[in-house]
């Protein structure tokens, strides 16, 4: 499918989109790449942007001052990839993200995107949606989760969550997303 399209479809899951607003948003979007260990935003930088990831793969990071790696989230084909926090503060971000495979990006300011939700109340909605989707509703129990559930049901969620993901991480990136060590992971794969 067109990444753009893709892009759209994407969209359009989280409310109904005019074909004004289809065409405005066209006029921001800008195809990019990353390529394997490239950073799309650095610890310390204050994103502006917002990247829909159309092939390849991203891990949100944040490592600790003893340089332990906690790898917050992923960012495979479909989703959309940013420093949120830092972005709705204008803040320096306190993650990283970096791709993990050559990744191909529709990529837009969100400075341009906040405008065309001035403009466009579809836009606004769709907005509206993805934030309650993805900054409470799912947010919620990912942070009970880490407090309370064990390594083993968190790699199930995990397996569940992103069922295609696995095979194109490494052993320890997978592990700095559940928040164990590797060799912890070896033994809850060989018990499954």
């Amino acid at each position: 499918m067109d990444p753009r399209t893709s892009f759209t479809k994407r969209l359009e899951s989280y409310g109904p989109l005019s074909a004004d607003s289809k065409l405005a948003l066209e006029g921001i979007l800008v195809t990019n790449s990353y390529k394997r260990n490239e950073y799309f935003v650095e610890a310390g930088e204050h994103p502006k942007n917002i990247a829909f990831v159309c092939k390849g793969l991203f891990s949100q990071y944040f490592t600790s001052p003893d340089g332990d790696v906690v790898i917050k989230r992923f960012f495979p084909e479909g989703y959309f990839c940013t420093s949120m926090s830092a972005l709705l503060a204008n803040t320096a971000s306190d993650f990283t993200i970096k791709a993990l495979e050559d990744t191909t990006v529709l990529e837009y300011s969100y400075h341009d995107f906040k405008r065309l939700t001035k403009m466009y109340p579809d836009l606004a909605d769709i907005y509206i949606r993805y934030l309650e989707i993805h900054w409470v509703i799912e947010k919620e129990p990912v942070e009970i989760a880490l407090r309370y559930e064990t390594a083993s049901t968190r790699y199930a969620t995990f397996l569940r969550q992103y069922p295609s993901l696995e095979p194109r991480l490494k052993q320890h990136e997978v592990a700095a997303y559940l928040g164990i060590t590797p060799t912890q992971l070896s033994r809850i794969r060989s018990t499954m």
